[in-house]
């Protein structure tokens, strides 16, 4: 009943920002329900059993600035993350209680940007643990599918992506300009989509660790990017050799693979007050050359055709260096993080692959940007303990690219739909939700539905 609601709460003093419900422990009996509120606590409330109310960071003692995001751990029934606007994110126990002082901390590993902390206690108390990441708030987060790799945007334009048991850096993507806001992964795990203050959605592949389009159709900034998982071939985890797409209108490419094409589908609102739909096709992946182009340069790694005894990333490459370690869509086992390239996209370096063990050392000298560069480029200088990086600098390198060098996607729909700035996006089975600025929540129907 939609003028019943099932529990109303009215707060002084204090703004709620931001919420989460658990989905692996919902059920009839129980609905745990987090809330993040301006001034930095955090809330529990079962929407079943009333009486079940906690407050974390009551005293404002573990961190004074507003909460960002809240979120529960992928299948888990009481550890949470919150991050803050102060750049720092918190693993809290929803059975456990904050002690009565400010807490103690110890460095427990650090690295490109970042730094990770234990609270010092002798029983177990909140939080369990302190990420300090990049210069800035902390905008948002997300668990990939598999839940072993976590997604961080911040005001400084970077995307952070962890393996999150190994607290170890995986790879990182800085922005066109400005603050990152939202972000999400693909179904299947294999990319990271984000939208901010550039305007822009950016797509980056995960396996591959560089940016692989942009699409540009926002006169303002994204606020909220979802993938549809009910759209293109997206519904299928497998790799896109394997995997059937929807969409086979178009004649058959000669060059093109056995299989159909592979097409993500992701939306993108903003604060411009529009909602687009972008489609992620397999030529935008995986780009060709020319069918007369091949024939006359085959076996030439800039002609993009596969090249016998190169990884098939590196052979489809054209002109763009990848990063040492290009691993699966799962990711790297927790002990060698891959080390990732920040080369010039002029030049074509295949980078050697360096063995786990030697990787990992390279990653535990807690070294600045430079050091990670694995294609003998002038470091990129200017990483300070959390690590600033220089747009100036980092722009035109595989961090960075310019716009040119990488595909510009075009909306496939783009539509103002509010009148104040979209906040959300989800992709249910039967209809789209949005939500914005104005408290208005619609339900738009997909066609034919």
């Amino acid at each position: 009943d939609l003028h019943k609601p099932i529990d109303k709460r009215i707060y002084k003093g204090t703004q709620p920002t931001c919420h989460d419900f658990n989905q692996f422990t919902a059920a009839d009996t129980t609905i745990a329900l987090l809330v993040g509120f301006s001034a930095g606590q955090v809330q529990y409330l079962d929407l079943v059993k009333k009486d079940t109310s906690k407050l974390f960071n009551e005293e404002r003692l573990i961190d004074k600035t507003k909460v960002t995001f809240v979120k529960w751990l992928p299948e888990t029934e009481r550890l949470f993350l919150a991050s803050h606007a102060s750049g720092h994110l918190y693993l809290y126990d929803a059975e456990q209680p904050c002690g009565a002082a400010a807490p103690q901390y110890n460095l427990l590993t650090q690295g490109e940007g970042f730094s990770v902390f234990a609270c010092k206690s002798k029983t177990p108390r909140n939080p369990l643990l302190k990420w300090a990441v990049g210069e800035g708030a902390l905008n948002e987060f997300a668990f990939s599918p598999d839940g072993r790799s976590l997604a961080c945007v911040s005001q400084d334009g970077c995307l952070r992506v962890f393996h999150f048991d190994s607290m170890l850096l995986q790879g990182m993507m800085k922005s066109y300009f400005g603050g990152l806001l939202c972000v999400c992964w693909s179904p299947d795990g294999r990319y990271v989509v984000t939208g901010g203050e550039d305007d822009l959605v950016t797509v980056w592949s995960f396996a591959e660790g560089r940016v692989v389009a942009r699409g540009h159709g926002h006169k303002s900034w994204v606020n909220a990017v979802a993938f549809d998982p009910f759209t293109g071939a997206a519904q299928s985890p497998q790799p896109p050799e394997l995997s059937g797409g929807e969409e086979e209108d178009e004649p058959p490419d000669p060059l093109a693979r056995r299989s159909p094409a592979v097409t993500y589908r992701f939306g993108s609102a903003g604060q411009d007050t529009q909602f687009c739909l972008w489609d992620l096709t397999e030529d935008i992946l995986y780009p060709r050359p020319p069918l007369s182009r091949t024939r006359t340069l085959t076996g030439s790694v800039d002609a993009g055709v596969p090249v016998p005894g190169l990884p098939r990333s590196l052979s489809r490459s054209n002109s763009l260096p990848q990063p040492a370690g290009t691993g699966s869509a799962r990711g790297p086992p927790p002990d060698g993080p891959p080390a990732f390239s920040v080369g010039r996209f002029a030049t074509l370096t295949l980078q050697e692959r360096k063995g786990p063990s030697s990787t990992e050392k390279e990653h535990k000298r807690y070294h600045s940007l430079g050091n990670i560069s694995r294609s003998g480029d002038k470091p990129s200088s200017g990483a300070g303990s959390r690590g600033r990086l220089d747009t100036a600098k980092v722009l035109g390198t595989a961090l960075c690219p310019r716009i040119h060098e990488v595909p510009l996607l075009e909306p496939l729909v783009c539509k103002k739909i509010a009148h104040e700035r979209l906040t959300v996006l989800l992709f249910l089975e039967d209809c789209i939700v949005t939500a914005c600025q104005e408290g208005l929540i619609c339900t738009w129907a997909r066609p034919g539905k």
